[in-house]
Parts: structure tokens; sequence; C-alpha cells
């Protein structure tokens, strides 16, 4: 167990705040060792404080990236209150780069309340898993805790568009070219862009 907080990958910096996520997927990279993209262990030892956070990027110049990407080895919105802080706090410091948020985009069934609104500002990207195109296939893939997790995560993504300049839906390579194109022809419904991702080992 480690405190890695903070990670480059190429000119982005990462940002692990919890090891916490309502989803189980079936390609998650959790799976395959401690870390990613050559970082240190990704489990945290502890939830971390907002204190500690400050402390991890006291370490770290942000001008030397294009991108902050809160994403690690959890859903960055279980620590939802970390993650506001930190987002507004990293906006404050010289060089901040453009914001991301990478996530499943079940915050508002973690919190039991809309939460789409509270990125307004702090959030320059949300890019949510869509995972698939139709429930079936997304319900056997993510394998979340609640069953309407597909119909949240698209009412979330919707609502963003309200809040955030870009939102935009991803789903890995993994899947069928059929789900890909289903995908598609939901994210094309909703009006967010889709990015089909390589899938990281």
């Amino acid at each position: 167990m480690a405190m890695t907080i903070l990670y480059p990958v190429g000119s982005h910096l990462y940002v692990n705040l919890t090891n916490q996520c309502p989803c189980a997927c079936t390609f998650c990279i959790r799976q395959n060792g401690d870390g990613a993209y050559g970082s240190d262990s990704l489990w945290l030892e502890h939830a971390p404080s907002f204190e500690e956070v400050k402390e991890a990027f006291s370490r770290w110049n942000l001008a030397d990236f294009t991108e902050l990407v809160f994403c690690g080895y959890g859903e960055p919105t279980e620590a939802l209150e970390l993650l506001l802080d930190t987002a507004a706090y990293a906006k404050t410091l010289e060089g901040c780069p453009s914001v991301r948020l990478n996530t499943n985009g079940l915050s508002d069934l973690i919190h039991g309340t809309a939460t789409a609104h509270r990125m307004h500002g702090l959030m320059d990207t949300v890019s949510i898993s869509l995972n698939a195109g139709t429930k079936a296939e997304y319900m056997a893939v993510t394998r979340p805790k609640w069953d309407n997790a597909f119909e949240a995560m698209q009412q979330f993504a919707v609502e963003c568009k309200q809040y955030v300049p870009s939102v935009m839906f991803t789903v890995v390579d993994v899947i069928s070219k059929e789900e890909i194109a289903a995908a598609q022809s939901l994210a094309n419904q909703l009006g967010i862009p889709l990015r089909v991702r390589k899938y990281d080992s």
C-alpha cells in the first residue's frame, strides 16, 4: 500500500483520490496490477485528506503538464467533496492546465442527489465511461451496484452539458464492433461525442 496521489502519464498529471468504486468492470486495469503506466502502487493506504493532497501538489509544477486528470484506482466522485476542493485548489495554482474528470457517471447514485451542477467552473472536461451501447451489455460489462445505473449515467452526462464546456463518452475497444456502433448511436441521440479508447493492459 502507498499514498500515490499524483502520477504523471505523458504530458498529463493524474490525480488518485480514492480506491472506492461502485462498479466491477470486466476490463478494469485494477485486475492487472497495483499501478498504471509505470506508476507506483495506486492502492491508497487510507483516504487522503485535503492537506495530504495539497502537500502532494507542492511536489509538482503544473505548468509542465497539458492536462490535470482526476482518474485513479477508484471512481473520483466517490470522494466528491475532496474532488471538488482539489479542483478548486488546483485552479488557484500557477500554470494549472485544463482539468478533466474521468468518471463512470454514477455520482448521482453514489450520493443520492444531483451532482452535475457542482462541476461548474471546476471541470473543463468530463469524460464518462459509457462502456456499451445497450443496457444489457452495460450491466454485463460494468457490473454496477444499481439496476438503474445505465439510465442514471446518461442523465448525469446530459446534465453535465449544462455546466461543463466539454462532455464526452468513452468505450474501450475490447467490446464488439456491434456494441461500439450501438454506443455511437446512443451518443448521437444524446448529442455527446464518443471516443473509442484503446485498452491498456
